[in-house]
Order: C-alpha cells, then structure tokens, then sequence
C-alpha cells in the first residue's frame, strides 16, 4: 500500500511537470492547459480510488496470508505432574507469606490505628478514665488494708477511719405511686341490621376520615376514646359537628343519642379554643 501511494505520488508530480512543459512550449492557450490538467487530476483521482478499494482484495486473492503453526508444549505427563506440584507448592509459599505479613505487619497497624482512635474518643467525650487499667472491685480497699502503720501518715490514717464510720445515705423510698396507664377499650362494633345503630365518621385536620358503627344507648365519651385511639390526644383535640358548626357535648351521663348523633353523622376534629 506504501508503494502504491508512493506510485501515485510519482506520478502526480511527472504529469504536473509535462502539463507545465507542453504548456510553455506548445502553442495551446492557457484554459486548454487547465483543462488537460483537470482531466489529468480527474483521471489520477478515479485511478487512485480504485486502486485503494480493489488492492487489498486483489492482494489477498494473489498472496494468501498462510498462518505459521504454533507448537504447543509436549503433552508429557510426568513434566505435567512437576509442574502441577511446583504451581502447589509456590502457592504454598505465596499464602505463607501474605498470612505472615498480615500477622505481622497488617494486624498491627490496624490495633494502633483503632487504639488512637479511642483514645481520641474517650479524651473528646471526657472518659479519659477508661484508658488506665483500672483497679479490681474492692482492690483499693485491699491495697490501703495491706499498707503498713509506718507507711501511713497520720492525715491519711484519721481520713482512712472516717471513710470506714461513714454510713451510707439511705435510698429515698419512692412513697407515691406511678398512675396506671389507661387502656382504651372500645366495645364491639355492631352489625348494620342491629337496632339502634349509627354511622360516625371522623375527619381529622390531616384530611384522613374513619368510619365506625356504634349503638345509640352508647355513652358519648366513647367517641373521646375512638378519638384518642385513632392519635389526637382529647387534651388537645374536640370533636365540633358540621352544621351548624358547635362543640360536642360528651359527658358519662350522656349518651349518643342525647348528644344528637340519631343518624348518619360526620364529627370535624379539629383543636381546641384556647379560651
């Protein structure tokens, strides 16, 4: 392909240098040398593109490439087996090595670097206590009941006796009881067909609307405990009626039906009045 470009090449320059010379010392005017030049070039280009689409197939057709044989190992099974056991045995090493260098080298500074962390973290957090050793339950006592007379000074003998007369400051006795925690029970729902029975629906600020069935002879505080199961504390949430718009009175004494809820009712919980 090189020398074909470098053909061409050759060839270009030839043609440009007889159109040059026929055009001089000829007696054709100027645009007939121009336009033997084009064709010329016209020519070069058709040629030139014929030879680069058809010179590999022709190249390949005339000189077939034939691949040189590759000569494997010898198939010896004895020389297969020796390196089989030298392949086990430098992977043998290679782990031997590494489990050698992580013991010695890896776990280290790892330790150390995990140790200042620490360190770090009780000095930050105020634990420095943690990072001594510290001293066995009732080691102390030990230590100072083992020290002799004459190794002990008389301030630190009269603290020692008073540390011994000291009486522990009594527990404080928790006299009043913790109040039971309430447990919500509402009563069974009833089936539609039963007697007395009536739809209550409770829509929440959120916009989530529960439904629930209940019988008229029901005591109206029932609905505060329905309200306070389903998350919004009686403390803070009322159950308002839709229209006219006013508070629902809800009394043990009073039941459903007396409070005004005879039908199919929707209750707005909504937030008390600060008044």
């Amino acid at each position: 392909m090189v020398a074909t470009r470098e053909c061409i090449f050759i060839g270009v320059f030839f043609f440009s240098v007889f159109c040059i010379a026929s055009w001089k010392f000829s007696l054709i005017g100027v645009k007939d040398a121009v336009r033997l030049a084009g064709r010329g070039l016209l020519m070069l280009g058709v040629l030139t593109w014929l030879s680069s689409c058809f010179y590999p197939k022709l190249k390949s057709y005339l000189c077939p490439a034939t691949p040189s044989p590759v000569e494997g190992p010898a198939e010896d099974p004895h020389s297969r087996v020796k390196l089989e056991k030298a392949r086990k045995e430098q992977q043998h090493q290679h782990s031997f090595k590494s489990d050698e260098y992580l013991g010695a080298v890896v776990k280290p500074r790892q330790e150390a670097v995990l140790r200042k962390k620490e360190e770090g973290f009780y000095r930050m957090t105020g634990q420095s206590w943690k990072l001594s050793q510290g001293f066995t339950l009732g080691g102390e006592e030990q230590m100072m009941a083992h020290t002799t007379a004459d190794d002990e000074t008389p301030n630190h003998m009269a603290a020692r006796t008073r540390k011994e007369l000291e009486v522990p400051s009594p527990v404080p006795v928790q006299t009043q009881l913790l109040k039971e925690k309430k447990i919500i029970t509402l009563p069974d729902e009833p089936s539609e067909d039963a007697n007395g029975v009536v739809k209550i629906a409770l829509r929440f600020p959120s916009g989530r609307t529960v439904q629930r069935r209940f019988l008229k002879t029901c005591r109206s505080t029932v609905l505060l405990d329905w309200l306070h199961k389903s998350g919004y504390s009686p403390t803070l949430y009322a159950l308002y009626t839709s229209y006219p718009r006013r508070p629902l009175p809800t009394r043990t004494d009073l039941s459903v039906e007396d409070v005004g809820i005879v039908a199919h009712t929707v209750l707005n919980v909504e937030e008390k009045d600060p008044s």
